[in-house]
């Protein structure tokens, strides 16, 4: 089973209200809420009232899209107590955090301990009280590769600690199958997004143009044993209309997502 939903982060530039009043229109099931506009870290007065408009629409919150970056934002004046504050006024089951701001490439061993060491206790915070962290698999951090990754998967095993992950850009279709396989057992949830290489950039896609591929990544997320969030994140031109489309065909791939399918 898999769950729909959308990453506030989308739409900046509407309020709560009009963001799930797009979701109510797209018939998914839930929100992801971010920390940078929507649920700003500390202000508890909003995240209850975010959480009571979700509810009272009978939409879940997804997840909590922090932007805390393990071993940075602490130096920079956030502290993970403000962002789990918020979490757990919002009601969110995963806090989303970014493991730290450099890429894999760039970092020593020293920033690597550093931030590993950050997740771990976090991580730990979090569970204390129910609530699960998971890194965004993302470009400049240290989940920017499968390696990586697995890495700071198996340095934070002990608090259980997940990851999302989203299609990279510039990977052919089985080598992202392959990383897609290789975090299943630590999966959190899945950003959903079809964006195309140019020579002038990655460009958004109409989700339907990205069918091939969803539906293979899809049959795979199938197997895991939870129900995961599938949650598009940005859509061609910051449309709303085009969110409502993309809903539909999200629905319809995921309706037709068959564990028992060769992947």
């Amino acid at each position: 089973m898999f769950r729909s939903g959308l990453v506030s982060v989308s739409f900046r530039h509407l309020s709560p209200a009009q963001i799930i009043d797009v979701c109510v229109q797209a018939r998914v099931s839930g929100i992801e809420w971010g920390g940078d506009v929507h649920v700003p870290h500390g202000d508890l007065d909003c995240a209850c009232h975010v959480r009571d408009l979700t509810t009272g629409a009978k939409l879940e919150v997804a997840a909590y899209g922090s932007y805390y970056r393990a071993g940075v934002s602490e130096e920079e004046g956030l502290t993970f107590s403000a962002v789990l504050e918020s979490a757990l006024a919002l009601g969110t089951p995963t806090i989303r955090v970014w493991a730290g701001a450099l890429g894999s490439e760039q970092a020593d061993d020293s920033y690597r301990s550093h931030v590993q060491e950050d997740l771990l206790r976090i991580a730990y915070m979090s569970a204390e009280q129910g609530v699960s962290v998971a890194t965004e698999y993302h470009q400049n951090t240290l989940t920017d590769t499968l390696e990586s990754t697995l890495r700071m998967l198996e340095f934070c095993e002990p608090a259980e600690m997940k990851t999302y992950w989203q299609a990279p850009g510039g990977l052919d279709l089985e080598t992202s199958l392959h990383d897609l396989r290789a975090v299943l057992p630590n999966l959190s949830n899945v950003h959903v997004q079809h964006w195309v290489d140019t020579p002038g950039g990655r460009r958004r896609c109409p989700l339907e143009d990205g069918q091939q591929r969803w539906s293979r990544y899809l049959d795979l997320v199938s197997t895991v044993t939870h129900d995961p969030w599938v949650l598009i994140e940005f859509v061609q031109n910051d449309d709303p209309e085009q969110f409502v489309r993309d809903a539909k065909s999200l629905h319809r791939f995921c309706s037709e997502a068959n564990s028992h399918l060769p992947v």
